[in-house]
């Protein structure tokens, strides 16, 4: 509940003793007095009425017909904000877009939309409305285009998405037109047009879009689990994830008649090179990082990224080529890497209130203008253990040394050259990781496996390794994963299970409630296992993209060839005592649907390598005096769906 200034308590208190007082005389001392933005200790304070806030909603008109129906799209905007708000009084703005407010849900507890009979939204999901709004904001929660009750048809990233996330900010600053039910016009002049975009998954991926186009008033975006590029979130160097994922994801959150949006589905799928696994223009148009739709160099807002390395639904690659080409052009920013996988900030054990102070701050500085040290702290703070973090000036770690791991025809992996016409031999067959990384030691003519001996000290990684291969293959081309491995029993973050959390029945509160909408939340905590070994970091290639990602070049039969990639970023801690291991494989049967070629891969180990990102010390790494062998049997759980995308 909001508290009474003591100017009020004090006009109040006089009133009342006032007994002679005329009626006009004594309504006017015991006026409420009204509330204005407040700012204590760096942070805006709850002066705002939450129960008796503005919830209205409002159709803004998008630049595009993705449903070709004659019609431009009409983008469905439902409002909560203070009752001052106003010509007199304007406040900035939240903004969720999500295409799953009547499918999925949101959060961990898939919160829906509940509307009125007036069609106002009455329960808005997650507590940004509850928390935020009584501070004196805005929270505005956008139906995305095709979905719930926006008109159109989603296409999975493509303009009809973008565009109509774009056209709200217009609106906000007046160059978009606006709709109340009725059809008349509607004007946002309660708003300074200052905008935040925030959201987990599909809903951070539209705040990366908007930025991409260099929409003027979007302040800044908090993308959660977010993707950067499609092609990235289902394709990794020509190797398919998925095979008409499009239609599937587009049907998925739009609850209309199949019917309605099955052409634009149809070309979609037509258009996504599922036969080649290539980058075409279909992908560009979803590139957010240097694409033809939005990239990096437009964006004018500030970015506060959070994402985990263990995310194998939206890759942690989304987040560090996106954050990698933030910095590359000086965009404030800043970042938390956790270790659980689909995971929002709200649900990290033991950061809950943390994550809402840091929001708060965020947005203060960025949409209110208030100076506060959110910009002065550390920028990354990173998990480096189950529930266990760290802040460092930036991330990866700064001055992390890149070590070039060498693989040995005796199975060893160091840092020396194995001797010239050094080689090894696999085929590529479909397999699954549990399987790879089982009793090394022992050949497999399905893969290769290099390990370390016992490390002497610690060593984290941090950022993406590289793998360095020269390859020759009897076929025209091979399916390559490569693993990089921690061999050594330890109680690690489960994040194959539950998406790395446990939701617990204890809830805590955060803002201000009504019975139609409360702002209190289950508890989680952090799942973790002890398991034999990890898989640390993970890779795929086609090796007909080895030299390009739009066009197809088979590697000539017999003949050796460079190929060169990254595997998916992480930041983890091998622990003394512990082996690194490399497996180098064919089709990896966990993340892809492809089918093996069956080619037999040679490798020259005197020119391969795997080059790791250390930011601990490394001096030697020692050589078994015994060949190490591993478990025979792994049994590591397959993760959740990785394809959960809300």
């Amino acid at each position: 509940m909001s508290q009474l200034r003591p100017a009020l308590v004090a006009a109040t208190a006089l009133a009342l003793s006032l007994t002679v007082a005329t009626p006009a005389q004594a309504v006017a001392e015991i006026a409420p007095e009204t509330p204005e933005i407040t700012v204590e200790n760096g942070r805006t304070q709850p002066v705002f009425s939450y129960a008796d806030a503005v919830r209205e909603h409002v159709y803004v008109e998008a630049p595009i017909d993705s449903d070709s129906d004659g019609n431009l799209d009409k983008v469905r905007v439902d409002i909560i904000r203070p009752k001052e708000s106003g010509p007199g009084l304007k406040v900035p703005v939240i903004i969720d877009e999500s295409p799953y407010y009547d499918n999925s849900g949101r959060g961990n507890e898939s919160e829906r939309k509940v509307y009125d009979a007036a069609g106002n939204v009455t329960k808005f999901p997650l507590f940004y409305d509850n928390y935020f709004v009584p501070r004196g904001y805005a929270v505005l929660h956008v139906d995305m285009i095709g979905t719930t009750r926006s008109d159109g048809c989603p296409d999975m990233g493509g303009p009809a998405d973008v565009l109509g996330g774009k056209a709200v900010i217009d609106w906000l600053n007046g160059r978009a037109k606006g709709f109340k039910a009725d059809g008349s016009p509607a004007a946002a002049d309660w708003t300074t047009g200052k905008a935040a975009m925030i959201g987990k998954s599909y809903d951070g991926t539209l705040a990366n879009a908007v930025a991409a186009t260099g929409v003027d008033g979007l302040e800044t975006i908090v993308p959660i689990s977010a993707i950067s590029s499609w092609y990235k979130y289902q394709r990794s160097n020509g190797v398919v994830y998925n095979y008409d994922y499009i239609s599937y994801l587009t049907n998925a959150v739009d609850t209309d008649p199949d019917a309605k949006c099955q052409a634009v589905r149809d070309a979609l799928n037509a258009a996504d090179g599922d036969e080649t696994g290539n980058y075409n223009p279909l992908w560009a148009e979803r590139d957010y990082i240097d694409g033809t739709l939005g990239d990096a160099s437009k964006v004018k807002a500030s970015v506060f990224v959070v994402h985990t390395v263990n995310d194998l639904n939206v890759k942690p690659d989304n987040f560090s080529t996106w954050w990698q080409a933030l910095a590359d052009r000086d965009v404030p920013r800043k970042i938390w890497v956790g270790q659980t996988q689909h995971v929002d900030p709200f649900d990290f054990e033991g950061r809950r209130g943390l994550w809402v102070d840091t929001l708060h701050r965020w947005f203060d500085y960025w949409l209110h203008g208030v100076r506060n040290d959110i910009m002065r702290e550390p920028r990354a703070d990173v998990e480096v253990g189950p529930a266990q973090w760290i802040t460092q000036r930036d991330w990866p770690a700064p001055f992390a040394v890149k070590a070039p791991l060498r693989p040995s025809p005796d199975g060893s992996l160091g840092l020396f050259r194995a001797a010239k016409g050094s080689t090894a031999t696999f085929t590529d067959t479909r397999m699954n990781e549990n399987t790879m990384v089982a009793n090394i030691g022992t050949p497999d003519p399905r893969r290769i496996a290099f390990t370390t001996g016992e490390l002497p000290v610690d060593l984290r990684l941090s950022g993406t390794p590289t793998v360095d291969l020269r390859v020759k293959l009897d076929k025209p081309t091979s399916n390559l994963t490569a693993l990089l491995v921690d061999f050594g029993a330890a109680t690690r973050v489960d994040w194959r299970r539950g998406q790395g959390i446990t939701t617990l029945t204890e809830e805590d509160c955060w803002g201000e409630s009504t019975a139609a909408d409360d702002g209190c939340y289950r508890k989680v905590v952090t799942n973790v296992a002890t398991q034999p070994l990890e898989i640390v970091a993970r890779g795929w290639i086609d090796v007909q993209n080895r030299d390009s990602l739009s066009e197809s070049a088979p590697l000539p039969v017999g003949e050796y060839g460079k190929v060169k990639w990254q595997t998916l970023p992480q930041d983890y801690i091998f622990k003394k005592g512990h082996r690194i291991g490399l497996v180098i494989a064919g089709t990896d049967s966990n993340y892809t649907d492809e089918a093996g070629t069956g080619a037999q891969v040679t490798v020259d180990l005197t020119k391969s390598s795997v080059v790791v990102p250390f930011a601990s010390p490394l001096s030697g790494l020692p050589k078994d005096k015994v060949k190490f062998h591993g478990p025979d049997r792994v049994e590591l759980p397959q993760p959740d769906s990785e394809f959960r995308f809300f």
